[in-house]
């Protein structure tokens, strides 16, 4: 049985009650968490003001920054263990589930060299006056990380949060906890005092709801649906406090006639089908230049023919969704699409290995989807792909545009003016040319515009957001 974590200890819920831990793989429990309750979010707030007061607002940058690096050694040397967690927990393929645990590892790297260097700057004012600005942490953050990456968002939030001198306590999805409960064990390990980092599992409406209401939280870093984020921008709004938001998308891969097709098709690819589709930024609507509309989607179809989904030790191209009701959203919209009479181009297989207790879908492209259906406008969370076609750079950047999201996009094109021109026209927070997400990029600020969210995590720019900037001016005459 896992417990909350709170202090560097392992803590039973004040409610006695637990949740169980499904296997997505076979849709069996094989563990249970705590279901957390306000009273236990209260034990962990106090836990990390109490650090932060006493010890963690006493540690220098650097002191702060060996702390950091001595955790992203340990989850190195736990890399396998943290695999396995998540694969088991999440349904991951073998190769995705390493992936991640890899990726924590560069976070809590690439943030254990940023501490030390997050300055202020002076400003040149009347005379008579010296002027300067200080960046200080909030204090204490609270983190609502998704099932979908768990530990990617953990490194991205908390990471960053850690380096700029705050403390956290984190809710992670009742879906997805053991990689994370056993992170915060592993900084206690190396040495974090107790109440840096809490972690309280339960519920959104119960435990979630409790951590953006709490008082005591100076900050609220949530990633998750744009109906789920009006609702901790509303909570957080009524004591004033910060929140920085991700909120999906419904990102395009614009794929020009000149483009270099034999590099981008493997890119779009893995880019719908990555995590089984479920993944923020996935490519998950393909707008293509009408001069190769049906060769592309032809090699599309082929690919999406070859594609193989079972159970997560099977390591194939996709695992199982996450759970059944998401298995049942992503149906609905097919039969929604069917019902549209959108047609479907090709589909992949679930291998006879796969339980029928377990959540498999088909990886699924589909064509001519038209601009107002839901499938072009909304997220599916699941391995679909939508296709329509474009006939000049307007109408793509018309289409790219057409929906609430804006979070990240693709530009497949030879030309460098155009490359420029879509990048700009584009409404989105990033913008890969030739590539799509480029390998992950800790470095890379990321967040969204429109309903995809506001403010940035990842690479430097995300201390920004998880400090306060203080001016100093000082009149001596």
């Amino acid at each position: 049985m896992q417990l909350h974590y709170i202090a560097n200890a392992g803590q039973p819920s004040s409610s006695g009650r637990t949740i169980p831990v499904i296997d997505p793989s076979d849709g069996q429990a094989f563990d249970e968490l705590q279901r957390g309750t306000a009273e236990d979010i209260a034990a962990a707030v106090a836990a990390a003001r109490q650090c932060y007061e006493r010890v963690w607002t006493k540690l220098s940058g650097a002191e702060r920054g060996r702390l950091l690096m001595r955790l992203s050694n340990k989850v190195a040397e736990h890399a396998d263990e943290l695999a396995a967690l998540e694969q088991r927990d999440c349904g991951k393929p073998t190769k995705q589930a390493r992936a991640d645990a890899l990726a924590l590892v560069r976070y809590f790297e690439f943030y254990a060299g940023a501490c030390d260097k997050l300055h202020g700057d002076t400003i040149p004012y009347q005379e008579g006056y010296s002027v300067f600005t200080w960046r200080e942490p909030h204090g204490v953050t609270g983190h609502v990380i998704p099932w979908n990456y768990p530990m990617q968002i953990f490194g991205r939030s908390v990471g960053g949060a850690l380096a700029a001198g705050n403390v956290c306590v984190v809710k992670p999805s009742e879906d997805a906890c053991l990689s994370l409960i056993r992170v915060a064990q592993l900084a206690a390990e190396v040495g974090f005092p107790a109440g840096a980092i809490n972690i309280v599992t339960g519920y959104g409406h119960e435990v979630g709801d409790a951590l953006a209401r709490h008082p005591g939280i100076d900050h609220i870093s949530f990633t998750g649906s744009p109906r789920v984020g009006t609702l901790i921008q509303q909570v957080a709004a009524e004591r004033h406090c910060p929140v920085t938001l991700e909120l999906g998308g419904k990102s395009p891969q614009i794929v020009f006639a000149d483009a270099d097709l034999d590099a981008a098709l493997p890119v779009l690819i893995n880019a719908i089908v990555q995590n089984a589709g479920q993944t923020c930024s996935a490519g998950s609507r393909v707008l293509i230049d009408q001069a190769i509309y049906e060769p592309l989607l032809e090699r599309l179809g082929q690919a999406f023919e070859n594609l193989r989904v079972g159970p997560a030790a099977m390591d194939l191209d996709v695992g199982p969704l996450i759970r059944a009701s998401q298995q049942q959203r992503v149906w609905d919209f097919l039969s929604d699409a069917h019902v549209a009479g959108i047609g479907t181009v090709a589909q992949g297989q679930v291998v006879d290995e796969a339980p029928e207790t377990g959540y498999y879908q088909a990886p699924t492209l589909l064509r001519d989807v038209p601009v107002q259906h839901r499938l072009a406008q909304e997220e599916v969370f699941g391995p679909v792909l939508a296709a329509m076609s474009f006939k000049d750079e307007d109408e793509a950047v018309a289409l790219a545009n057409a929906t609430h999201f804006g979070l990240v996009a693709g530009i497949w094109t030879r030309d460098g003016g155009r490359q420029l021109r879509m990048a700009r026209r584009v409404k989105s927070g990033q913008v890969f040319i030739n590539n799509y997400g480029a390998g992950g990029g800790v470095e890379l600020p990321f967040g969204g515009v429109k309903s995809s969210g506001y403010g940035r995590e990842k690479g430097f720019e995300a201390l920004y957001g998880f400090t306060t900037l203080k001016t100093v001016a000082i009149r001596h005459g």
